[in-house]
């Protein structure tokens, strides 16, 4: 064990564990720190919907191991530390021939020369190393017959089986089918990932469409990989860098660099940027070239790997639990770089939140150029104290949004002023109000055109009216050119026919008449549906589901009290003030009555009264093995149950998939009782017990 509490790379495995440790603060927060990291590792894995970057994960799970170094007694089975990777949950799952094991991360000069001086050691001073790029994207193994592809399979769990994804992978341009100089078999692994220009293509085409956008290339690729329809996979474009051999029969290979070069003789390619080093001196000069040349790659990378070279002396080493003792992997500290603040621009959102964003002298950093980063709220900049013309240090969170990290204030001009924002909106001049004790300034005017594009973005996305097509461009353009003023014109676009196709605003005829065709279509979208598009402060798709179960009707709703709507589940004080002045405001009346007159409804469709889960609340958390959730969501409200989307301790059940998160925590804290799909479906059939 190292001096500073680390577990020693070279330490033998600590699989021993108390039967009865007392609960003490340290080990309260190690539990805490194992429920975290094993939400975070779901997210990742599993949803590809990341809430925290991989710097960030790495500190958490530094900490985890400095506790489980000093107190190897308190280990829980189900730590991240035990697992290489996660449980694949999708598709058909294939057995490891050789496990997919990841790599020991390490943070600083001193840790590498500890792997090579223990390397040195045991295979002595000949030992060779190889440095190259670690890939930042989805890890996939290869098996090829007489160099024929006949499977290709996702990490998953990392020992036990992963998910084939042959079909995908058949797709991807980088993967090779058919080797022209086969051996009997071969076993290869390399990373799936995508370029940049790949990845902006990608989240373009879904902001046009209204769809999510993915938070960076890694999760777009990976949640690519996993698809079901091989069209989108090909479209997404992806690619693959092979960086091993697992197995092969026919041929053995000596060194790590001549895999390399058999895998490039039949066409496969292999990790393009890579260094052969001898000393600890050698290597960590390779690991700074990487670094330094990270921002010319037209992909993003994680990190730098250091393997030994000989096969041979990789087996003698083997592995422990989790990683191979042959290899580390290098984590890059964020790239941070210093800029000068030269003005700060205030933007007006949707609900009227004012958003202050600094605009600053443009830097490179991982890879492209940024000019600008949220500084968030008064409070933020106050804390930071920020003013115009502030030298400030800037980096990219998870390597793809640039945020500041602090002020320089030695660097600071002489004139400086702290920065406040303006008490009235940039856009329409009314006058800025803060809430009490809220940290935002908002315009209150709902006439504000700074707001009228983004309310309408979120009154046509997915979860409101879904309007498919109508995305940000076309919005923007219509209200810049006076075409709509608010929400309800859009409903007058069909008056406007002739005029759009004209402008090509949307189009030609084809295209501006499957936009309008679908504006009327939007028309019959349930009550809770178009609620949840007017923008009304922390009312989403769920919550506006309950408020039209319990109110019946949106008119009802708008006539309730603050004290009705807190008797509402998961409605709070706070929501309800703001939906109670949502609806105190006349102009939002007004909006209803038009939207009512244009046909929509605002009537609530009737709850099954008398049915089995009638009174009972379920809250749907993880993937269900056979059902949607807008499924599982039909089945329970059709027989007279409701669903709600958190848990509370009103909550009933809740319904838990494979990969539940952090809803059946809060659960099992709450004691609320769980159920799966299904104990659900006999309720249905056989009633509550």
């Amino acid at each position: 064990m190292s001096d500073d509490g680390q577990m020693s790379f070279w330490d033998e495995d600590k699989t021993e564990q108390a039967d009865e440790v007392r609960k003490d603060p340290l080990l309260e927060e190690y539990d805490e720190l194992v429920k975290t990291l094993n939400y975070h590792c779901d997210r990742y894995y599993n949803q590809d919907e990341p809430e925290i970057s991989d710097y960030e994960y790495d500190q958490l799970n530094l900490r985890l191991k400095k506790i489980e170094a000093e107190h190897p007694e308190i280990i829980r089975d189900d730590s991240p530390s035990r697992r290489v990777g996660w449980k694949a949950e999708k598709g058909v799952l294939v057995k490891h021939n050789v496990p997919m094991l990841s790599l020991q991360d390490v943070f600083s000069r001193e840790e590498v020369d500890d792997f090579v001086a223990g390397i040195k050691s045991r295979l002595g001073d000949e030992a060779e190393f190889l440095v190259e790029t670690k890939i930042d994207g989805l890890s996939m193994a290869l098996r090829y017959e007489n160099g024929k592809l006949v499977k290709a399979i996702t990490r998953g769990d990392g020992i036990t089986a992963g998910e084939d994804v042959t079909m995908n992978a058949g797709v991807i341009s980088d993967v090779v089918k058919t080797m022209p100089d086969p051996i009997e078999y071969i076993e290869i692994r390399g990373e799936v990932y995508m370029t940049r220009a790949a990845f902006e293509k990608v989240n373009e085409e879904a902001e046009e469409s209204g769809e999510k956008l993915f938070a960076n290339p890694r999760n777009c690729a990976a949640g690519t990989l996993r698809q079901i329809d091989t069209r989108i996979t090909k479209k997404r474009n992806l690619s693959l860098f092979i960086f091993n051999i697992q197995e092969s029969r026919g041929r053995e290979f000596k060194t790590h660099e001549e895999g390399y070069e058999f895998l490039r003789h039949n066409g496969v390619k292999v990790i393009e940027t890579y260094y052969k080093c001898k000393t600890a001196d050698e290597v960590w000069d390779a690991i700074c070239k990487i670094g330094e040349a990270r921002g010319q790659l037209a992909y993003d990378i994680d990190g730098a790997v250091v393997k030994l070279n000989n096969i041979a002396a990789r087996e003698e080493l083997g592995n422990t639990i989790k990683f191979p003792r042959w290899s580390i992997a290098y984590k890059y500290p964020p790239e941070e770089k210093e800029t000068k603040l030269i003005s700060v621009e205030v933007n007006t959102g949707r609900t009227g939140r004012v958003t202050p964003v600094a605009v600053f002298e443009p830097i490179g950093l991982c890879g492209t150029m940024v000019s600008r980063a949220t500084l968030h709220n008064q409070d933020f900049i106050d804390e930071m104290g920020i003013g115009i013309g502030d030298t400030l240090v800037v980096y990219k969170s998870g390597e793809i949004i640039p945020k500041i990290k602090c002020v320089n204030k030695e660097k600071r001009p002489a004139d400086w002023k702290p920065y406040k924002i303006p008490d009235s909106c940039p856009v329409c001049g009314h006058k800025l109000v803060r809430e009490e004790g809220a940290a935002d300034f908002k315009c209150i005017n709902l006439e504000c055109p700074g707001t009228v594009v983004n309310r309408i973005l979120n009154f046509v996305s997915r979860d409101s009216l879904n309007i498919k097509g109508f995305g940000f461009e076309y919005i923007k353009e219509l209200v810049d050119k006076g075409y709509l003023k608010g929400i309800g014109d859009i409903f007058e676009l069909k008056n406007k026919r002739d005029e759009l196709i004209e402008q090509k605003i949307l189009g030609l005829a084809k295209n501006t008449d499957k936009l309008l065709a679908a504006i009327e279509e939007a028309k019959t979208v349930p009550a809770d549906r178009l609620l949840a598009g007017l923008g009304i402060p922390n009312v989403g798709k769920a919550t506006a589901k309950e408020l039209m179960r319990y109110f019946g009707s949106i008119e009802k709703l708008a006539a309730a009290s603050t004290e009705e709507l807190v008797k509402v589940g998961d409605i709070g004080e706070k929501s309800a003030v703001g939906i109670r002045g949502f609806f105190e405001d006349e102009g939002n009346l007004d909006l209803i009555r038009k939207l009512r007159d244009y046909g929509l409804t605002t009537e609530a469709e009737k709850a099954a009264e008398g049915g089995v889960l009638e009174g009972l609340s379920f809250c749907i958390t993880g993937t269900l093995p056979t059902m949607s959730r807008d499924e599982v969501a039909s089945l329970i409200e059709k027989n007279g149950g409701r669903v709600v989307g958190s848990v509370s301790k009103k909550t009933s059940y809740l319904l838990k998939g494979e990969a539940a998160g952090s809803k059946a925590v809060k659960a099992e804290q709450l004691g609320i009782a769980v159920i799966d799909e299904a104990e659900l479906i006999r309720m249905t059939e056989e009633g509550v017990d």
